[in-house]
């Protein structure tokens, strides 16, 4: 379980040291999951990877134990929230609407994403 926990966490320093290194403009734990992503991969076609924290489903196994506690990752975030409570109070109208906004932007993005790819889905089948 260390050693795949390792492993996930070296694939994340290597993504984050490659994006800083060359300026990527993408998150470095972005770039960490498509290397594990593709570890994976290459472990299913390879028996030869198979070794270590890639056999036995251990990468697995420990991405299981993180995604169990992954509601302990968000307690540094609500302590600075908590911390900031004034700057929230003097300024938490804008937030409010600003939050609002942004949702109900998404939502017609989504929306309007939708409506065209069902369209040219559609002239797709009508071909």
């Amino acid at each position: 379980m260390l050693a795949s926990l390792s492993l996930i966490l070296l694939c994340q320093l290597i993504g984050e040291a490659v994006v800083r290194g060359l300026g990527l403009p993408l998150p470095g734990p972005v770039l960490g999951l498509l290397l594990l992503l593709i570890l994976l991969l290459a472990r299913d076609r390879f028996a030869l990877l198979a070794r270590g924290p890639l056999r036995n489903d251990g990468v697995e196994t420990a991405s299981k134990g993180l995604l169990a506690h992954l509601s302990l990752l968000f307690v540094p975030a609500g302590v600075g929230v908590v911390q900031e409570l004034d700057l929230l109070a003097s300024h938490g109208i804008a937030i409010i609407l600003v939050l609002a906004l942004s949702v109900v932007l998404t939502l017609l993005a989504t929306a309007l994403t939708f409506r065209l790819v069902s369209r040219l889905l559609k002239q797709q089948d009508a071909r």
